[in-house]
């Protein structure tokens, strides 16, 4: 199985992806603001199961490709170097809107609030892409199944996502209250978070396939 050092790094990794606001935070957000915390809570399982589609795709994804294509597993690997670099790229070029959070959505019952949330995440490719570059890197087939690997790597990245977000819906407003007053966070936040992205594109490009 995948070794321990490698499992904190990712541990490490899809915390600082969770924490690093985007699309999935501000509708949390706005959905806790404008309707309360059930709401929110409803909306988050949504999401989490969102989370729970891509990673089933991408996973059954890299174990039937590792196993029809000779050296598939390298040249996915440089495919992700490429877009973890992009991604760290438009981490400091892009404009933060989580004060975009919309605290005048309309009340959804229940069973809205949770598709949703699902569909925003099912219906991102970017999910899926960032997925099938960030996990290659973490798995080793001379490890064993690459989709037991893969559905670790899920569950740890679910765990912790669904964690830092209920912690996020819960305290709704005054996250939004002490981002407003302190916005150097963001930009600090904005440069670790490119760092983390740069640091594990030249870890993938520099790991060598057994």
């Amino acid at each position: 199985m995948i070794a321990l050092n490698d499992l904190l790094l990712f541990a490490l990794a899809a915390l600082i992806m969770v924490l690093s606001p985007g699309p999935n935070m501000i509708y949390l957000i706005s959905r806790s603001l404008s309707q309360g915390k059930k709401a929110g809570i409803i909306s988050l399982f949504g999401v989490m199961c969102g989370f729970l589609f891509h990673i089933l795709m991408v996973s059954f994804g890299l174990t039937a490709i590792f196993f029809a294509i000779p050296y598939a597993f390298i040249v996915v690997k440089f495919l992700g170097v490429g877009y973890l670099l992009y991604l760290a790229f438009n981490t400091i070029r892009d404009k933060n809107k989580i004060f975009d959070a919309d605290q005048h959505l309309k009340a959804d019952k229940p069973l809205k609030l949770f598709n949703i949330g699902l569909m925003t995440n099912i219906l991102n490719p970017k999910m899926a892409i960032f997925y099938l570059s960030f996990f290659p890197q973490f798995i080793k087939p001379e490890n064993g199944s690459v989709l037991s690997q893969s559905f670790l790597l899920g569950i740890i990245q679910i765990g912790i996502s669904f964690t830092i977000n209920l912690l996020i819906v819960l305290s709704a407003a005054k996250l939004a209250s002490w981002f407003s007053k302190k916005p150097i966070w963001l930009r600090i936040q904005k440069w670790f978070m490119a760092s983390v992205l740069t640091g594990l594109a030249v870890k993938m490009a520099f790991a060598k396939a057994k």
